[in-house]
């Protein structure tokens, strides 16, 4: 039987899982029990019937017709990527920033055709893979510079093409997503063991476009360090990188193209570092009372050399937030996996760390062999489970008239302490300014022997038809604070266009003319992306 479940065209994930406005009031008496504030409205989606956008200003020239559309609901679904601003924008309405065609090419060929045309039209070709940007990053707003705007999905691409099983490596195209390439692995025993919180519906290619952060707390933290070698067709002409475990040759290709962000051309597949899947996993839930405590347990396992696979460690706002204790303690969500031997004796001496800064783990360590991965139990479990509908809630938010939204950063151990408290101290003062109240809560994604990446969520009242400049204030406080108190911008989730002010603020000066310079060479016309990671050079 055809799978007819569809995505929501206005919001995040499955359009089945937007709860009906019985349970929305319900999830709004609990979110005042917990915030402190009260939803004031129910609203319901538009229908995609409903959308109104521009017409399109431009024709596919008719060697483009069968694999480019300017079809309604192909636009709609390629206006905006999954930020708060985004699904808001998406539940009012308000498409206006919708490309003016859509191509869906299948062929590398059909890639170097759109851009051959576009580069001699002034279109401006906007690469879009899983739609789950959550900085700007996929939505077409170039300026009258160009004259329309293509969104250029690669879902047909999105095959495991190789398995080198002696290597451990395989090429894979860019438009498949995790579900889809983890299944065509697993028919070999490997995997890639990269599950970003977007897993469900992003790609490879968005990954390796914007240095995504996956399943490993420690170690292989980004996807960067699971890139062999990359393949991406550019307006100037073919990109492929050789595949090698490592070279000191100048420069890296493959350092250049992560990161890029569509900005220099259309990734269309790479060679990945894969996996045995593991048999052997341990997982354990310790509680802290004190949080300057379970940081030092924290420094203290990411220093060990035992590199967990797991190492999140939630505030009590955040454990309280996402159901996993609601006893007022800081929970750390420790857990260890192998393909080859059992890890009890690293969760041993792991479990001997979080004593030492005085964490219990009163339910003990959890050990598995074989079988797939699972959520396990107790607090490991209800943190998965809510990992991974988290972004469901910023649909419901949205139609509550609620703004909620997350951070992240990354910072050196010795300055920890005064980023992360000059972050909440700022980013309070702005919800308090712009909504009169607001919930900050923080977490550890990944970790590493020099400093933490920490993670905030941020939840706060709205006020009907000013929610995305109230969610803009705090924004741009949180930003500023990041930058201010030594940290990074982002260290996962991207430039795009909403990051593009601070990442400016944090690069050398030299590099943005780098940047610049090489754009110039592979995207001439610079019709790539304009405005993501530089500023319009059209």
């Amino acid at each position: 039987m055809k799978d007819t479940r569809k995505r929501s065209f206005w919001g995040w994930g499955w359009e089945d899982k937007f709860p009906d406005a019985t349970a929305r009031k319900a999830m709004g008496d609990h979110a005042q029990l917990m915030l402190g504030f009260a939803p004031k409205r129910c609203d319901e989606p538009p229908s995609l019937g409903s959308i109104e956008l521009p017409a399109s200003r431009v024709s596919a020239p008719s060697s483009l017709e069968g694999f480019v559309t300017n079809g309604h609901e192909a636009r709609v679904r390629h206006t905006y990527g999954k930020c708060y601003r985004d699904i808001l924008r998406g539940f009012r309405g308000d498409f206006g920033p919708a490309p003016d065609l859509v191509a869906t090419p299948r062929t590398e060929g059909d890639i170097t055709a759109i851009l051959d045309w576009a580069s001699g039209a002034k279109v401006a070709v906007i690469p879009f893979g899983g739609g789950t940007s959550v900085v700007g990053g996929v939505e077409g707003d170039a300026d009258d510079r160009y004259r329309a705007v293509v969104s250029l999905d690669l879902a047909h691409l999105d095959r495991v093409l190789e398995v080198e099983r002696r290597s451990m490596s395989a090429r894979i195209q860019a438009g498949a997503t995790g579900p889809g390439l983890e299944a065509q692995l697993a028919e070999h025993g490997l995997t890639l063991r990269h599950f970003p919180q977007s897993f469900e519906f992003s790609t490879l290619g968005g990954w390796v476009a914007t240095r995504a952060g996956g399943h490993f707390a420690t170690v292989y933290t980004h996807i960067d360090d699971l890139v062999q070698s990359t393949r991406a067709i550019t307006p100037g002409g073919l990109w492929e990188s050789r595949r090698l475990p490592g070279s000191g040759a100048g420069p890296s290709p493959d350092r250049l193209m992560l990161g890029s962000e569509g900005i220099f051309g259309v990734i269309t597949e790479a060679w990945m570092r894969v996996r045995p899947r593991p048999v052997f996993r341990a997982t354990a839930t310790a509680h802290f009372a004190d949080y300057g405590r379970a940081v030092e347990a924290v420094r203290a396992l990411s220093q060990s050399g035992l590199y967990p696979s797991n190492c999140r460690l939630l505030d009590k706002r955040e454990a309280a937030l996402n159901a996993v204790t609601l006893d007022g303690t800081h929970v750390l969500i420790v857990a260890f996996e192998s393909a080859d031997h059992p890890v009890r004796a690293w969760m041993d001496r792991a479990l001997e760390l979080i004593a030492d800064q005085g964490g219990t783990c009163p339910k003990g360590p959890v050990y598995r062999e074989g079988g797939e991965r699972s959520g396990g139990s107790g607090g490991a479990g209800a943190w998965r489970d809510a990992f991974i509908d988290a972004p469901y809630l910023l649909n419901t938010m949205a139609s509550m008239g609620i703004i909620a939204d997350t951070f992240e950063t990354a910072c050196t151990w010795d300055n920890f302490e005064r980023l992360h408290s000059g972050v909440v101290s700022e980013v309070r003062q702005a919800m308090t300014d712009a909504c009169g109240a607001g919930f900050i809560s923080c977490r550890f994604t990944h970790v590493y022997p020099d400093g933490p990446a920490p993670y905030f969520t941020f939840i706060a009242p709205g006020r009907y038809g000013a929610e995305a400049e109230q969610w803009m204030a705090i924004k741009k406080a949180a930003s500023d604070a990041v930058i201010a108190y030594g940290g990074t911008i982002t260290h996962h989730h991207a430039v795009g266009r909403v990051h593009r002010p601070w990442y400016e603020k944090q690069r050398p000066p030299p590099f943005g003319d780098v940047l610049r310079a090489v754009k110039g060479v592979l995207d001439p016309a610079a019709v790539m992306n304009p405005g993501v990671l530089i500023e319009s050079v059209a």
